[in-house]
């Protein structure tokens, strides 16, 4: 995969730590900017699917549609005791 340069604009006391980060790691900068990346666009992608999933889950069956379920499990029961 091709590697693409860009640059961007840091306010000074940012650009210190993230120097002094990426020493203490032993990794350059461009590294480091890499990973932090990396851990932002996977932790925004699992925020997405999660919202996703709560939507999907959030069209819980209100009480009475609950009630009706319940009366025709039941109903269902009745009719199919001792089939089995």
């Amino acid at each position: 995969m091709a590697n693409v340069k860009t640059a961007i604009s840091l306010q000074q006391p940012l650009f210190e730590r993230v120097d002094a980060l990426a020493q203490e790691l032993q990794i350059s900068r461009s590294r480091l900017f890499v990973l932090a990346v990396e851990a932002f666009l996977q932790r925004y992608q699992n925020r997405q699917l999660l919202e996703a999933i709560n939507e999907a889950y959030g069209d819980l069956p209100d009480a009475e549609e609950q009630a009706l379920r319940d009366r025709m499990r039941q109903q269902h029961r009745r009719m199919v005791e001792g089939q089995w």
